[in-house]
């Protein structure tokens, strides 16, 4: 019997196992569907009108002025007076304002006077997401708000518009922000929190599919529909799995691309077969998980933690530039570091595909481990020690 007619027999009875157990459908189907809906709902609300608090020691025109503009940039909005910091402080416990901005008493009769005036901004330090829009949108208010003040303090001077502008800014910052200039969240985080999920499922029902068959006492049934030949058995277990989750690694493509409007700048097939090699790349390590702890349960445990563990190695929320050298080093442990690699190089950055195909070709060699373990999952198939284990 060749090869592919034995992979065939045996996906074939992989494809009645999948009908027949509403868990392992689950894994394939409605949870994947579930968790990229929330991203895509998530996300398709654009980070704005965050909530704050005003405090107005001064209640003069100047410091209302001062509030109209913090008030009227995109990332924050100021949605009610308090009386004290007390009531402030209550309201950002509540969660009902993320901050509270304080203009003091004296604030207009200070910046009329060529003083210093302070303006306060208190947050709770939980969200550093928030923190930093809110933080970002009231320092441009009020540095924007500064420079009117000084303009029209040396207006009132006599000098013209454009001397008046270079004694107000003597120096200019230029900023230019290269790959997300709308400084978007969901361009930020999206790919690696959905891509996170893809991986979570693939391992998930990886370990599934192989250690039902040993939780079951049926691994010696699967190995025989593929004539003893355990390649041809795990191409036949996974192909399903392997299939939904490469058709999941498209929705999560059209999510970001065309829900969320996340940029694609370079070679959008190379990054879908990066895809691909990403899916197999964790399957590879479930197997070793399966294979190295022949217990279902502890698999999915190890398996559960291997893959959100991840997400803090890539690099992706804190560089892994900044990390000790051991931290960094252990990134490499991870297909996932090397993915989010290939896909910051090819779609936040339009690099060309010679670029990436170093990490591409690392997350490959994650599929020689299981390779390694392969005599060892035949011999627990064939032999009842390793079956039944809950």
């Amino acid at each position: 019997m060749g090869f592919v007619t034995r992979v065939r027999r045996v996906l074939c009875r992989e494809a009645g196992r999948v009908t027949g157990r509403g868990s392992y459908l689950a894994l394939l189907t409605l949870l994947p569907a579930t968790a990229f809906l929330i991203f895509g709902t998530l996300f398709i609300r654009h980070v704005n009108d965050l909530p704050i608090a005003l405090l107005d020691n001064d209640k003069t025109p100047t410091s209302r002025n001062l509030a109209s503009m913090v008030d009227a940039t995109e990332g924050v909005s100021i949605v009610c007076d308090i009386a004290d910091t007390a009531e402030g402080e209550r309201l950002i416990r509540a969660g009902e304002v993320y901050a509270m901005m304080l203009l003091p008493e004296g604030f207009e009769r200070s910046l009329l006077g060529g003083e210093e005036a302070v303006v306060a901004l208190y947050n709770s330090g939980v969200n550093l997401t928030t923190n930093g829009i809110i933080e970002r949108d009231v320092q441009s208010a009020v540095r924007t708000f500064s420079v009117g003040v000084q303009l029209q303090r040396f207006g009132a001077r006599g000098l013209a518009s454009e001397e008046a502008m270079a004694m107000a800014m003597p120096v200019a910052f230029d900023r230019h922000i290269l790959f997300n200039p709308e400084l978007d969240y969901a361009t930020y985080l999206a790919p690696g929190f959905m891509s996170m999920t893809l991986l979570i499922f693939a391992v998930m029902a990886t370990i599934y599919a192989v250690g039902s068959e040993l939780k079951e006492g049926t691994a010696r049934e699967w190995l025989d529909m593929a004539e003893g030949s355990i390649w041809a058995a795990l191409v036949g277990k996974l192909a399903l799995p392997t299939v939904a989750m490469w058709l999941w690694g498209g929705v999560m493509f059209f999510v970001l691309f065309a829900l969320l409007g996340v940029p694609i700048r370079g070679d959008f097939v190379v990054l879908a077969l990066a895809t691909a090699l990403f899916v197999v790349s964790y399957e590879a390590m479930a197997v070793v998980f399966v294979a190295l702890f022949d217990n279902m349960r502890l698999a999915l445990s190890v398996g559960g933690g291997y893959s959100v563990l991840s997400f803090s190695f890539s690099g992706v929320t804190f560089p892994a530039i900044a990390m000790y050298a051991p931290i960094r080093v252990a990134g490499n442990l991870f297909p996932f570091t090397f993915y989010m690699k290939t896909y910051i190089g090819l779609a936040v950055r339009g690099e060309p595909v010679g670029y990436v195909l170093g990490d591409m070709a690392a997350m490959m060699l994650f599929w020689l481990l299981p390779m390694i373990l392969l005599p060892r999952l035949k011999k627990m198939c064939s032999d009842e020690r390793f079956w039944g284990k809950t």
